[in-house]
Formats: C-alpha cells, sequence, structure tokens
C-alpha cells in the first residue's frame, strides 16, 4: 500500500502539469494484473494497456489544472483507481476524485483518526470480515453482521469507520480494481432501536460515499435473514440508490437455497450453509491491524493545504460531457 502513496500532491505551491509529471519522488506504476484480467479490463472497462498511463497522466494534468487545491496523492496507481472505477472516462474519474476528498473532509466523526487500532473494538467484534476465499468471478465477499454491534459500546459510526478502512484496504489489490466486491450482510437478530440509529442522515453519507465518493466497483449486495423492518430500513435507503444500484440488492429471507445461488456454498461458511468451515474473523483481523503504518503514511499524503478550506472541496464540478462520458453514465 505505501508504494501506492509514495508520490506528490497537489498544493497551492505546486506547478504546472508539465513540471509535475517530471518531478522524481513518484514511483513508477507496474502492472500486477494477469493476461485474463488485462483482457478483463479491457472488455469491460475500456482500459487499454498501451494507452493506461497516457489516460493516468491525463487525470493528473486535470486535477492540477482544475484543482491544485485537493491535496490528493498523484501516484499512477492511484489515480487509476479512479479511472478503472469509471471505466476511463477522465471527467467522471475526476469528479469521482474530488467527491472521495470532500467525503473525507465533511465528515470528521468518521475520518478524524482513522486507522485501524482505533476501530478494533469493532473488529473483534467481528461487525464486518472479509471471506477468505474469492468468488467464482474473483471477487472478494465483505461480511457485515449488524447483531454484532451492541450501541452502548460505541456509535453506528465507528461501524462505518471499520467498513471503510475494510475497502480501502481491498482496492489496493488491482484485481479488485478489476473485479469489484460483493457483500453479504445478515440482518439476523436486528431490532427496531437498533436500526434507528440507521438514519436518513447516516444512510446518506454512507450511500453517498458508496456510489460516488469511493474508487470501487459494488457488483452485488445479498442481504440474508433480514426480519420485517427491514423493509422500514431499505424504504430509508432506497432513495438515495441509483437504479443500477438498487438492482444489485438481492434479498434472500432465511432461504440459503436463493443466497447460493449467488454466492457458491463452497466460498461460505458454515454459519450461510456453506463448506469452508465456521467463520473466522481473525485472519482479516490481523491482516488489517497489520497494515497500520501504511495507513499512517497514505492517509498522510491526504491533507487539506493550509490555505484552502473544507469549503473549496465542496464545490462541484462543472462537466460539458463528452460523447465517452454519455456513453458510460449509465455502466459501471
Amino acid at each position: 500500500m505505501s508504494g501506492d502513496s509514495d508520490c506528490t500532491r497537489t498544493s497551492p505551491s505546486t506547478g504546472s502539469p508539465s513540471d509535475i509529471e517530471f518531478l522524481p519522488d513518484r514511483r513508477k506504476y507496474v502492472c500486477s494484473l494477469s493476461p485474463d484480467l488485462i483482457t478483463k479490463a479491457r472488455e469491460e472497462l475500456q482500459e487499454k494497456p498501451e494507452w493506461r498511463l497516457r489516460d493516468v497522466q491525463a487525470l493528473r494534468d486535470m486535477v492540477c489544472k482544475d484543482y491544485p487545491s485537493l491535496g490528493t496523492c498523484l501516484d499512477d496507481a492511484f489515480l487509476l483507481r479512479f479511472l478503472r472505477a469509471r471505466k476511463f472516462d477522465y471527467d467522471r474519474a475526476l469528479q469521482l476524485l474530488v467527491n472521495y476528498h470532500t467525503c473525507r473532509r465533511s465528515w470528521p466523526e468518521v475520518f478524524n483518526n482513522l486507522k485501524p487500532s482505533a476501530i478494533k473494538p469493532v473488529l473483534e467484534s467481528g461487525f464486518v470480515t472479509v471471506l477468505p476465499h474469492l468468488d467464482p468471478e474473483g471477487r472478494h465477499v465483505v461480511c457485515i453482521r449488524p447483531d454484532r454491534w451492541t450501541p452502548s459500546n460505541y456509535p453506528i459510526t465507528e461501524n462505518i469507520r471499520a467498513i471503510y478502512l475494510t475497502l480501502e484496504k481491498l482496492i489496493q489489490s488491482e484485481e479488485t480494481q478489476v473485479n469489484g466486491i460483493v457483500i453479504l450482510a445478515d440482518y439476523k437478530g436486528v431490532s427496531l432501536s437498533k436500526a434507528s440509529h440507521f438514519g436518513p442522515f447516516v444512510a446518506k453519507k454512507v450511500i453517498g460515499i458508496l456510489q460516488d465518493g469511493f474508487p470501487i466497483r459494488i457488483k452485488a449486495v445479498n442481504i440474508i435473514n433480514e426480519p420485517r423492518i427491514f423493509k422500514g430500513i431499505f424504504a430509508i435507503i432506497k432513495p438515495f440508490l441509483k437504479e443500477k444500484i438498487a438492482n444489485r440488492f438481492f434479498l434472500h429471507g432465511c432461504d440459503l437455497n436463493s443466497l447460493h445461488q449467488n454466492i457458491p456454498p463452497v466460498i461460505l461458511p458454515e454459519e450461510y450453509g456453506g463448506t469452508s468451515g465456521k467463520l473466522d474473523i481473525s485472519a482479516w483481523n490481523e491482516l488489517l491491524l497489520a497494515s497500520e503504518e501504511d495507513f499512517l503514511h497514505d492517509f498522510s499524503q491526504l491533507v487539506l493545504p493550509c490555505d484552502s478550506s473544507p469549503h473549496d472541496m465542496l464545490r462541484s464540478v462543472q462537466f460539458v460531457p463528452s460523447s465517452k462520458t454519455l456513453a458510460q453514465s449509465t455502466r459501471i
């Protein structure tokens, strides 16, 4: 992860894009994708290996021209995450990058002091983990279990912090950038009082991050064991969801056979009718906690320059959509 972040950041004193291009402290990008994933990225994301670095430079130039005070990392590998998440549409990738920083600066309860050790109680509770095996499409499965949270122990924002750090860790992988992820949310035992903590304000913030403020492709959200009150929860969420994202929600109830149509039993733990043994959260917790120094280094690159304010970041980018933007606007 730290390799991605040994970078030059934009700042008010940064020179022109042409000056930035030749700064010596940016590490050279080396593609780690397999031949099959290179082909997949070409077909699904419009990523052309022969044009990849040209595309990254184009995005970098746009950042430096339009947002010189953004305070962002400008590494090839970091910017490539945003291009892949928006199928190499420069305008949409830039908007996503600006949104990424806007989200981080507009919700201090979540993003201040954000590091694995700070959310250790959440990790130990098992609220969020990542299954050890990939699905047939090469995607990680993020498992979220709200019943593991005791509201009297810490606020809901701690859970959101844990989910965010989990996604940050996953998106380091180029394979994840291409394949995306799958979410498995188990709502067993979630009471009305617990659900009440996830009100419209929190729902709008979280969905804003996942849809428009983070460079990851969420390919499916599988809900299992949802109680009757989940209809109320989903009613809060749905107005904020884009149609294509809403169509990726699958409500299975207690029907494990239905779940297995989306996630094969061979990668699921016994708790969900799988054959991969008991759900073990320790491996993921250890991996995330061992990344402490990397996170501290990486997040130190994402700072607000001293003569800028969060308000500067909240202005939206005004684009005249290109034909490529219009053609791709309905796809993720």
